[in-house]
């Protein structure tokens, strides 16, 4: 039990009480079995109205409950629980599958669920990302409480309270797409910018996956500066994800946006008003779904290159808006979008008296990248003026104008050498740009060892640094290697795009991925140790993007016409 679970999560389970309460002798010795010698204790409970007798006398960390039981059920058990509770961890075992009983557990905040019959692995698991949460909570008052005093001391509470609000708004943020390709009948390159002008940001967006076909894009302005702006963008933004995290059955936009219209209204002061973008795009039916209340008119470019202008049908929201229009939109010749709160069409610019409204059409059109999007507009307009958000979505169509180069590599330090050897040779024949061949090699030589040992070795970030500590890093390697047969395999491919080349990368390793969403952790934090070699990565290239699994890596370079 004990090699299957983190270190540090197992040096805190040996300080926590666990409460099980199962009605089955059977179960109660499994769990005995599991955690005896783990936690601090263990203790047992027959039926929910013990469970809830020995949580209100006994001091307990972690709860494991069964669902159906004598006397009192666990949802009975819960539900009392949390009158008294809030917070802590607790795991339902159930062999029903009723939606009202999910959902209900649900707004009971449970934990985890595990399904009857158990399975040790799961149970492991299920307590493991429990512990976590307890972790989590202890480091952050911690490191709150410390990070208070020294403040106060220096009398720098006031700044610590801005920073505290600047990662509450990042936090409000979703993005469900954060550094990925959505992977369908076309790769799409999803890219979010996102700057506000102060720490209070009247912008917020968010960017949900709603099933494999079905993306939702929200983008919103409240219109007013300083905290009323913000606490009403903010608030919006947190009850719309509430809304996607805890639907049932198929996603609807107009009782989405309803439903947010109707939380927010009595929140609005008189005078106050908020513009925004709802967005659906359907890829298995090429359809978009829209509501636009005031915003500034988003770009879809078509498979011709012709910009249509996708303008606002709402006037701003507001404590009066009684009716919401939405509207839907072919996309089938569609391989580009532009989203975009108006901070980034109303900054003035270099040339006198214009704004970049005047700009956007030609610098959309031009740019193949959000990268390339963000350098025009960063440059033309020289002293940012208000909080900028867009959204730009690229549909890579390979099927068109594009090359394919393809090869397959062993699992080993020795073919990770002929990778690296071959991907230098083959740059040197596509351009004369030794920067950019140099950049490019940077990029593959750290994404193809990270296919290499993370992922096909399933060797970890905090594993190799101690092996490293250590001096036993490539022992270790080499002895993974003997017993791994999976491949590493690339695939190159050139697409054109007004005049210029663009390179795309893929490797894809056959290991078991890893959640993509650590990425948002790593690129906040450019000192952090681990994941170093994904941000050089993206310095160095004009994007990286994992699939949903991060068993694939894409990424691109621009070779400019000429070289």
């Amino acid at each position: 039990m004990q090699n299957d679970i983190d270190i540090s999560v197992l040096d805190c389970l040996k300080s926590l009480t666990l409460l099980c309460v199962e009605d089955d002798k059977t179960t109660q010795l499994i769990y005995s079995s599991i955690f005896h010698d783990v936690v601090k204790e263990i203790i047992f409970a027959d039926d929910g109205q013990k469970g809830l007798e020995k949580f209100t006398s006994l001091k307990v960390d972690i709860i494991l409950t069964d669902c159906n039981m004598p006397l009192l059920n666990g949802i009975e058990m819960i539900r009392n629980i949390r009158k008294i509770d809030t917070k802590i961890p607790i795991i339902l075992v159930t062999g029903i599958q009723e939606v009202d009983v999910i959902i209900e557990a649900l707004q009971l905040n449970v934990t985890n669920f595990l399904k009857k019959p158990i399975i040790t692995s799961e149970v492991i698991q299920a307590v493991e990302n429990a512990v976590k949460i307890i972790v989590a909570d202890r480091y952050l008052k911690e490191k709150r409480e410390k990070k208070i005093k020294e403040l106060e001391k220096k009398e720098k509470y006031n700044s610590f309270q801005k920073e505290l609000a600047f990662a509450k708004e990042l936090n409000i943020l979703r993005n469900d797409f954060y550094y990925q390709m959505h992977e369908n009948s076309t790769t799409a390159l999803i890219d979010f910018f996102y700057k506000p002008l102060d720490i209070l940001s009247g912008d917020a967006y968010s960017a949900r996956e709603i099933d494999k076909d079905t993306q939702f894009y929200f983008i919103i302005d409240g219109m007013g500066k300083g905290l009323s702006a913000s606490l009403s963008s903010m608030l919006f933004t947190s009850y719309i994800n509430h809304i996607v995290d805890k639907r049932v059955g198929t996603f609807n936009l107009q009782e989405t946006i309803s439903a947010a219209t109707e939380y927010i209204k009595p929140i609005l002061l008189e005078e106050e008003a908020i513009a925004a973008d709802f967005i659906v795009i359907d890829y298995k039916n090429f359809i978009m779904e829209y509501a636009k209340f005031a915003m500034p008119s988003s770009l879809m470019q078509s498979s011709n290159n012709e910009i249509i202008k996708i303008k606002s049908n709402n006037p701003p929201l507001s404590k009066y808006t009684n009716r919401v229009n939405v509207s839907s939109l072919d996309i089938s010749n569609s391989i580009k979008f532009l989203f975009y709160s108006d901070g980034v069409v109303e900054n003035s610019v270099r040339e006198r008296g214009k704004v970049y409204a005047n700009y956007i059409e030609k610098d959309f059109l031009s740019s193949f990248t959000k990268e390339e999007l963000r350098e025009k507009i960063l440059w033309k307009t020289e002293e940012q003026e208000d909080d900028m958000t867009f959204i730009f979505i690229n549909q890579l169509d390979f099927t068109r104008n594009s090359s394919i180069v393809e090869k397959s590599f062993a699992t080993s330090l020795e073919a990770v050498d002929e990778a690296n050897e071959w991907y230098v040779d083959l740059w040197s024949s596509l351009t004369n740009d030794h920067k950019l061949s140099y950049s490019a090699g940077v990029v593959f030589s750290e994404l193809f060892m990270n296919a290499y040992e993370h992922g096909n070795l399933g060797l970890d970030s905090q594993n190799k640094h101690n092996l490293i500590e250590e001096d036993n890093y490539f022992t270790t390697l080499e002895k993974l290697e003997k017993s791994c047969d999976k491949k590493i395999s690339v695939s190159i491919k050139t697409i054109h795009y007004n005049q210029n080349r663009y390179i795309t990368t893929t490797i894809r390793d056959e290991g078991e991925g890893f959640d993509t969403q650590i990425l948002s952790t790593i690129f906040r934090n450019r000192k952090n140790f681990n994941g170093r070699g994904v941000y050089v990565s993206r310095q160095s290239s004009l994007g990286i993007y994992y699939n949903a699994k991060g068993t694939s890596v894409l990424f691109l370079h621009k070779i400019e016409k000429g070289n």
